[in-house]
């Protein structure tokens, strides 16, 4: 049997979300918002250890009140319990004031053994929430894993593969592992998990549910050492080109004075 917990995060489509230059954020109410992708194979893989050990699987996020539709979410991709860190306090939150937090949430729950994270985000890419929840926490904590080769009661070994190097870890429990979108395929959820997780209750916890156990002070922007001093969004352009209409020779002469420009023929002797 292992307590397993998995801390998800709802991204917003990066494809249509718009940021905020002023105040370096993003919008996240100008898009739709969505499990983390590399936060569902994270629980794939933990639905998968609970097949394995038995136990439960138990997802916590820290968003806005909207964000409890990917904890929901999670219910329907097989974790058995949902909960949502929400409040004022948490918003404006770095990787080191989202990592305390999470820590903080997974303290007050008391028990687990084995912690599963996404690699990184797609809206900050850093990497760092997971490992800093594993520093938080004082236990030992796996990046990059793209395998689970053994899981028992006693400890896990896993695959971890970092730039062209590949690497077998074994750890006790308890441990954290962040796992890369190599190590599975997440399955999708059925219509009557849908509809079950529909129903199901989802806990949401503020500030004060976290005061036996947390500072305060280390919530959200007030607790962020990381300051933000200019946001640049780059534009986009697309294709460019040009048509030529003269004479194939004339043509082809405005081709090659157009690839010896770029670099690309060498230079005219």
């Amino acid at each position: 049997m292992a307590d397993i917990i998995v801390p998800i995060k709802q991204v917003p489509d990066m494809e249509r979300v718009k940021f905020d230059t002023e105040t370096g954020r993003v919008d996240r109410s100008s898009a739709s918002g969505e499990i983390n992708p590399f936060d569902l194979n994270a629980l794939e893989t933990a639905v998968q250890l609970k097949e394995k050990l038995g136990g439960t699987v138990t997802t916590i996020s820290m968003g806005p009140p909207q964000a409890e539709s990917s904890v929901r979410d999670s219910l329907s991709r097989g974790a058995d319990r949902g909960i949502l860190l929400a409040g004022k306090e948490f918003a404006g939150a770095d990787t080191w004031a989202t990592s305390y937090t999470l820590a903080s949430a997974i303290k007050k729950l008391g028990k687990f053994d084995i912690i599963v994270c996404g690699e990184k985000t797609v809206d900050g890419d850093t990497g760092q929430v997971g490992p800093e929840i594993g520093e938080w926490l004082g236990i030992p904590h796996i990046a990059y894993v793209s395998r689970v080769r053994e899981a028992s009661s006693d400890g896990i070994t896993v695959v971890c593969e970092m730039e062209s190097d590949r690497y077998i870890i074994a750890s006790p429990m308890p441990v954290l592992i962040t796992v890369t979108k190599d190590i599975n395929s997440p399955r999708l959820p059925s219509f009557a998990d849908k509809m079950k997780a529909r129903k199901a209750q989802i806990e949401t916890w503020g500030a004060a549910d976290l005061a036996g156990v947390a500072d305060s002070a280390n919530f959200g922007l007030k607790g962020s050492p990381t300051k933000l001093k200019k946001v640049v969004v780059p534009s986009e352009e697309g294709r460019k080109g040009e048509v030529f209409r003269d004479s194939p020779d004339e043509s082809a002469k405005k081709v090659a004075d157009a690839l010896q420009k770029l670099g690309l023929l060498g230079s005219a002797k």
